[in-house]
């Protein structure tokens, strides 16, 4: 029987990471794009907002040198030129976004950080969301001394975050008090400061935007997305490779 093969189709050192650690999970790989190759893993996420793939060129130019069957890996796969594909898409899978929602924390905090001219012990710290990133950030920081305060809309949130021994408010009040935080790590996509509520802030204040859409104004403040293929691209691609081989294992 012909021996089933996956092809890295990706240009990001994240997809190198994650066709090193397939091969030690013995996962047969491809050198090239062909006929032999049952399956084809993209960068995570796989398109630009061009809607090119981001290793460049069109998935159409890809599609056409391997076989009708292929199964489709990567990350937003929402494609016209997939639509007729079996495809495993990993930004739907809940065990990938906890464990990339991890490494994004850390990352976001190597950032911090590097600007901070403070230890993060004691540090006044504002968490912006009670999502996957936010939860990760608060247990991070909790567990560095920092004193951290969360901002969530949701009642809910804001009781199990003081359950978990961090300060909680409403998100709609947290202008108030944005003086006394020397980090600011925003995790949700919508805009909930503006240019001159951000004035307020400690002068020496780090602010770090990690949402998906801008949610907090101002020139100072660092925009940070993408970040586990920028700064831990090993981390992520043995994530990529992990994922393919829980999800994909019997697919192909």
């Amino acid at each position: 029987m012909e021996e089933k093969k996956l092809y890295c189709a990706g240009g990001t050192v994240a997809l190198r990471y994650a066709g090193e650690y397939l091969r030690d999970f013995c996962v047969p790989l491809a050198r090239q794009a062909g006929q032999d190759v049952r399956a084809v893993l993209l960068d995570v996420p796989s398109f630009g907002p061009d809607r090119k793939l981001r290793m460049g060129g069109s998935v159409e130019n890809l599609l056409v040198q391997l076989p009708p069957d292929i199964l489709i890996c990567g990350g937003n796969l929402e494609h016209p030129a997939l639509d007729e594909y079996r495809k495993v898409d990993f930004l739907k899978d809940e065990g990938y976004l906890a464990q990339n929602a991890y490494i994004t924390a850390e990352c976001a905090l190597e950032i911090a950080l590097s600007y901070l001219p403070v230890t993060m012990r004691s540090c006044p710290v504002l968490v912006i969301g009670w999502g996957r990133i936010g939860k990760c950030l608060g247990r991070i920081l909790q567990s560095m001394g920092a004193d951290v305060t969360v901002a969530a809309r949701k009642e809910t949130d804001r009781a199990m975050c003081s359950a978990l021994g961090c300060r909680a408010v409403d998100t709609a009040g947290m202008a108030e008090h944005l003086h006394k935080y020397r980090l600011i790590l925003n995790t949700v996509p919508v805009k909930l400061l503006s240019g001159g509520q951000m004035a307020e802030c400690h002068p020496d204040c780090v602010k770090i935007d990690l949402a998906s859409k801008p949610g907090m104004e101002g020139e100072s403040v660092i925009v940070a997305r993408g970040l586990p293929g920028i700064h831990m691209p090993e981390s992520s691609g043995r994530l990529i490779a992990e994922t393919f081989v829980r999800l994909c294992g019997e697919e192909w």
